[in-house]
């Protein structure tokens, strides 16, 4: 297999080693995490499609019995817009540093921690919700996964918040050259 010199990525890519496929050991390992998260939460999410329709709960306020029939979709759909958006600015700091735009990076890093934190407000707001009408993380074995699932999700996206911060301030400090924009 023919390895790729970092030149051959383009400006801004100034890898140091690349792998026998052609990218860049941080663009294999990023695919890595992405591909490993990915299995996480698609092992959340299956755990939660198996136990969403066992019994509910009896006797809740409203004649409610399970959590789904609590679910806000409209209001889910705008935090779920809301998070897309955040992934957008992302891909426009990434940009922003292989240009060599400082300014724009932090920015759009400003904009991505902002938008995560809207999205993790919402989820706080969904959840005292959920314990209004009288659904906990140990209501049943549905409760549970669902908590589980957007618990995880939510403790995942506050760490990137924090991530994001911490590039923030290392951008601050002349930190994040354009030859590390990968």
């Amino acid at each position: 297999a023919e390895v790729i010199s970092a030149d051959d990525h383009g400006p801004g890519h100034g890898a140091t080693h690349d792998t026998a496929t052609g990218i860049s050991n941080e663009k294999l390992g990023m695919w890595v995490f992405l591909g490993s998260d990915c299995m996480l939460f698609g092992g959340l999410i299956s755990t939660y499609l198996l136990y969403k329709n066992r019994p509910g709960v009896p006797g809740l306020p409203g004649g409610t019995e399970r959590i789904s029939d609590v679910f806000d979709i409209a209001f889910t759909s705008a935090s779920s817009f809301v998070l897309l958006m955040s992934s957008l600015a992302m891909v426009l700091a990434v940009t922003a540093i292989a240009r060599g735009d400082h300014h724009r990076l932090r920015l759009w890093l400003s904009t991505t921690a902002f938008l995560g934190a809207i999205f993790i407000g919402g989820q706080v707001y969904e959840f005292t919700e959920f314990v209004r009408e009288g659904f906990g993380y140990t209501t049943n074995t549905s409760t549970s996964a669902f908590f589980t699932l957007t618990g995880f999700h939510g403790v995942h996206v506050t760490v990137g918040i924090i991530m994001l911060l911490t590039l923030l301030v290392l951008s601050f400090k002349g930190r994040i050259p354009q030859s590390k924009a990968e």
